[in-house]
């Protein structure tokens, strides 16, 4: 996270966020991304379903479903910020237990003080195959 220690002496902007997640997600990182949440966090991954809380549950649900994963290829749309509040589009493609497949999601954040995600919540849909994004997509 930079900073002396490992500490930040300033806070994580939402991009820089968002790039850190993407980078965690390329790595298949659990701890990475585990690290970009607070202590009281809320991962909401399905919305029927209840949300992973805090970075342990966060850990444990990343290292799950990264496993089977390879060839991870990740953009984000144009981020749309006010105040600590941040919404995202996302497009993904992988290979998930040897078959390419797209995901196309949107991420709901909502960041403390020091930049960590206090609550995220995705709503995402996949195909089969890689496939790229329609004209207008992410803007």
């Amino acid at each position: 996270m930079g900073g002396c220690y490992g500490l930040r002496s300033m806070p994580m902007a939402p991009a820089e966020w968002l790039a850190a997640y993407r980078t965690a997600w390329l790595q298949r990182d659990a701890d990475a991304a585990a690290a970009l949440f607070t202590e009281d966090a809320t991962y909401a991954e399905q919305p029927y379903q209840d949300a992973f809380a805090g970075p342990a549950a966060v850990r444990e649900y990343w290292a799950r479903v990264t496993a089977t994963q390879s060839n991870i290829e990740m953009r984000y749309g144009t981020p749309i910020s006010v105040g600590n509040r941040t919404a995202v589009e996302w497009w993904t493609t992988l290979v998930n237990d040897g078959a390419p497949i797209t995901l196309a999601g949107a991420f709901i954040l909502t960041f403390d003080a020091s930049g960590r995600c206090r609550s995220l919540r995705e709503y995402w849909q996949f195909t089969d195959g890689t496939h790229e994004p329609k004209p207008g997509w992410g803007s």
